[in-house]
């Protein structure tokens, strides 16, 4: 692509669709911040005013202030809408009133918080998708987002921060939107958190020791800006594509390496990505298919499909484009990618080489203007490989046809000569020698040309039938007629050349979508996998398996021909693949001895099968020139992978949601059958232990009947779980009365058990459901007097943590069987042992049940200082009411 061109440079069909489908649609601003507190909300608001007193109807659909005065201050000039109520368990939620905005219909609404999770029962899960929805009613919309809420960063913030965010969006959220960077210095804002202008003093000092540190704040800062930067050189691409626009425009670093045959390529690579990382910038592998490379020899082609598949492992973006050559090939994707850095090597190997290839060079230097070109050396050619090409073998019968046409033209000259005379007749012979070169190639059109030369000065030129020439006239023909056939043969090579990689893309291109459709129309996994074997083996022309883990072990799930028998390093090497994600074996640089070479099948849910192809020939089964097609061809198998496997997991949430249900109604339905004579029972043993003589045994009666009454509770709370009909009434709650209580209610099941409360008096009040809590407490306490022998000592600890409170209940029995702790909190999960105890394995998940509930942590361990287990309750800050606001009273 010539930038020069007028013709050349058209709008990029990709970007005018993009840009005819934000038609109509509302505008996304976002104010990007890198911490809470550094004003998103504010400058939100403020601007909103602005768009106000300059004429735009503007209104508020949601604005969290969180008590700011001089944000509040904001909002008093603003329309603010009323937000829709929402009960959620016995708790009155509001929500952004969606369907009241879109009847309203302002130019501008304001909604904060971008990253926000909807309270349920809400139209959308993502306040994002509520905006998506206003946008697409023409509704401009202006919001706010912290740096760590972007699905992509998540696990770099997590890195440094020390903390999972859970309320993430995805990044293409941002794609169309306008990024405005609200920034202060870490310093300033330190300093704003210490004022309690962003939280109040306690939390604020709590943050300060943990996310808001200065390294962080610098770290979130510089996300943020390059996240920014990075939208707006997003942005301005599609522009310059979408209105045919020339140039580098460089707000963004863009690198491009071109990638070839030649020894020492793979030192380009690795610059490249040093230079990507240094950066910070997105780059691209180039490799430029001319018509040369069907004279490649087989190290230069196994050389190149190792930069190409180096470059792919250290993350590049793989460009693959048909050139007459190199130069052009390279100033075109320049144009095309808006390189800002473009990485070359120059060949040490010989003075041909380095004539041809230092020539590009120097064009490029001269001709790429706001370009910086990166010339590197490379590396000598090996002792076996000294640039030469492949021979191609001669035929000796293109030769025979090329003096048969020759003889042809002789003939038809001397039938027209009287008709146009001897000196028109040469240009007939251009005909055989034309067409020898076109046809045969070069040496077979410098003989067809020679012969004519002769032919014509021996049959036609006087003295006829001599080989003497008299007229110079008739020497520059001779010659013209060799020049002519080097110069067709050179052209016809060329676009023959051409012809054949546009022909191989176009067959590749079909092979894909063929491929895929293929797949899309499959709905078994044993299916897909054994005709993604066939469909690659085929199109390939390789061996093929794929590979699942099964047991802990990759296994072969199916393959084309057959089913091989792997080696041990073939193993080694799909066990690599599996676990590290990158490709392994034949032709890679990873356990290069096996036979087979194996690539991931990674998806959004992980390695979901490995592929491995081989050659029966021991070759490189994916040269360089099928490279790219083997990529395509990877990834469209794991994405039917992937559509698989998420199909299957809808299906089992199906099948277990109705299985739930199932069982949650027998349980009900055992539960209300039975509890109703069991409450007769329990009336009749009471009345009946006034009589004389019948205390010990309807003692006897009343514990069993209270013990089975019990069980049928356990039935009820956890049919209630499992139903989602849990609705906590949280109230300020004293946990020493909370214990007391529990212990008074299992005195008949703690008999003969001393129970040690080690619980300070001033422990603080917390926010929670008193009587769930109940029901937590004498599960846990029940259950530490069943596995505990008669005269042992059950121990209820409560101490208060740096960002919590915790409550523990020690017992002294057998202990807990390792590696099991979390499993026991599971639905009639039952330990060795149980069934002398009475245990019905519902206890302990209630016990969970109720606790996530209520925002309570439940954890189960052995002791470290006796045996025994200990079950704990960990109460977080935000349950923790601070003394200013107890009730009076406490």
């Amino acid at each position: 692509m010539n930038p020069d061109d007028p013709d050349a440079m058209r709008p990029s069909p990709e970007a005018l669709l993009r840009s005819a489908t934000r038609e109509g649609r509302g505008r996304l601003k976002v104010f990007l911040g890198a911490a809470p507190g550094v004003g998103k909300t504010y400058e939100m608001l403020r601007e909103g005013a602005e768009r106000q007193r300059e004429g735009a109807d503007v209104v508020i659909a949601v604005v969290e202030t969180h008590g700011r005065a001089d944000t509040e201050a904001l909002t008093r000039d603003i329309e603010i809408l009323p937000r829709r109520p929402i009960a959620y368990e016995g708790h009155r939620l509001t929500e952004m009133d969606l369907d009241a905005v879109l009847a309203r219909r302002p130019r501008i609404a304001l909604v904060d918080e971008l990253a926000h999770t909807n309270a349920p029962g809400s139209r959308h899960e993502k306040r994002w998708q509520d905006i998506e929805e206003l946008l697409d009613a023409g509704i401009h919309v202006y919001s706010t987002l912290n740096i760590q809420h972007i699905e992509s960063l998540n696990d770099v913030v997590a890195s440094f921060t020390k903390v999972r965010v859970r309320e993430t969006l995805p990044d293409h959220v941002l794609d169309d939107a306008e990024i405005e960077v609200v920034d202060i210095p870490p310093d300033d804002l330190i300093e704003r958190l210490k004022a309690g202008k962003v939280y109040i003093p306690d939390e604020a000092s709590r943050a300060l020791n943990h996310f808001f540190s200065k390294s962080n704040l610098s770290a979130l800062r510089e996300l943020a800006l390059r996240r920014a930067a990075q939208a707006v050189d997003a942005q301005m691409l599609d522009y310059l594509r979408s209105h045919a626009l020339v140039g580098t425009y460089a707000g963004g670093e863009r690198i491009l390496v071109a990638v070839g045959e030649h020894p020492g390529a793979d030192a380009l690579v690795r610059a490249a990505k040093r230079l990507a990382d240094a950066l910070r910038a997105p780059w691209s592998a180039l490799h430029i298919e001319t018509p040369r490379e069907a004279r490649f020899t087989d190290a230069e082609r196994t050389r190149l499909a190792a930069n190409l598949g180096l470059a792919a492992t250290l993350g590049a973006t793989m460009v693959t484009v048909p050139a007459r050559s190199v130069f052009d090939g390279l100033t075109e994707q320049i144009v095309a990618s808006r390189a800002t850095q473009l990485v070359l090597g120059k060949s040490q190997r010989s003075w041909w080489f380095e004539l041809r290839h230092g020539s590009v060079v120097d064009k490029l230097v001269r001709q790429s203007s706001g370009v910086a070109v990166h010339v590197l050396p490379l590396g000598e050619s090996g002792p076996a490989d000294h640039g030469r090409r492949t021979p191609v073998p001669e035929r000796w019968q293109d030769y025979l046809w090329s003096l048969i046409a020759v003889a042809a033209m002789v003939l038809a000259g001397r039938l027209i000569e009287p008709l146009i005379g001897y000196r028109s007749t040469d240009l007939l012979f251009l005909i055989p020698t034309i067409g020898a070169a076109t046809l045969y190639g070069l040496r077979k059109g410098v003989a067809a040309g020679i012969a004519s030369g002769l032919a014509y000065n021996f049959f036609f030129i006087p003295p006829r039938y001599t080989l003497t020439i008299y007229e110079p006239e008739n020497v520059v023909t001779f010659f013209v007629l060799i020049f002519v056939a080097v110069l067709t043969s050179q052209l016809a090579g060329r676009v023959k050349a051409q012809a054949e990689i546009g022909a191989r893309s176009a067959r590749e291109n079909a092979a894909i979508a063929g491929f895929a459709r293929t797949l899309g129309g499959l709905s078994e996994q044993g299916e897909t996998a054994r005709t993604v074997c066939a469909e690659i083996a085929r199109l390939m022309d390789v061996n093929a398996m794929l590979l699942s883990r099964s047991d802990g072990a990759l296994v072969i799930t199916a393959a084309y021909p057959g089913a091989p028998e792997l080696s041990a390093i073939d193993n080694a090497a799909a066990d690599w693949a599996w676990e590290r994600g990158e490709a392994a074996g034949r032709g890679t640089g990873t356990l290069t001895a096996s036979e087979w070479r194996f690539h991931p099948l990674r998806t959004a849910l992980g390695t979901l099968a490995v592929l491995g192809v081989s050659r029966s020939d021991a070759g490189n089964p994916v040269p360089a020139t099928r490279a790219v097609l083997f990529m395509s061809l990877v990834d469209q198998a794991a994405l039917a992978h992937e559509r698989l496997k998420l199909e299957d997991d809808m299906r089992e949430v199906v099948a277990l949601k109705q299985r739930d249900q199932l069982r949650g109604a027998l349980l009900s339905s055992i539960a209300h059958d039975l509890k109703t004579p069991l409450t007769a029972v329990t009336a009749g043993v009471e009345a009946l232990e006034a009589e004389p003589d019948s205390a010990q045994l309807l003692s006897t009666i009343r514990a069993e009947t209270q013990r089975l009454r019990r069980f049928f509770d356990d039935l009820i709370d956890m049919t209630r779980i499992e139903a989602g009909a849990i609705h906590p009434q949280p109230e300020a709650t004293d946990l020493t009365d909370a214990i007391a209580s529990a212990v008074h209610d299992v005195k008949g099941a703690r008999e003969g058990r001393k129970v040690r409360l080690d619980v300070p008096v001033n422990l603080p009040l917390v926010r929670t459901d008193p009587s769930l809590l109940h029901h937590i407490l004498i599960n846990l306490i029940d259950n530490a007097a069943k596995f505990s022998g008669e005269g042992t000592e059950i121990r209820i600890e409560g101490r208060r943590e740096r960002d919590g409170l915790r409550l523990a209940i020690l017992d002294q029995g057998p202990g807990l069987p390792p590696g099991r702790e979390e499993e026991l909190f599971g639905t009639f999960t039952r330990v060795e042992g149980s069934d002398r105890t009475g245990g019905t394995g519902l206890g302990l998940a209630i016990v969970r049940g109720f606790s996530e509930a209520l925002g309570i942590e439940a954890h189960a361990a052995n002791r470290s200082d006796a045996t025994g287990a200990i079950f704990s309750l960990y109460f977080p800050q935000s349950l923790i009411i601070r003394p200013k606001e107890q009730p009076l009273g406490k």
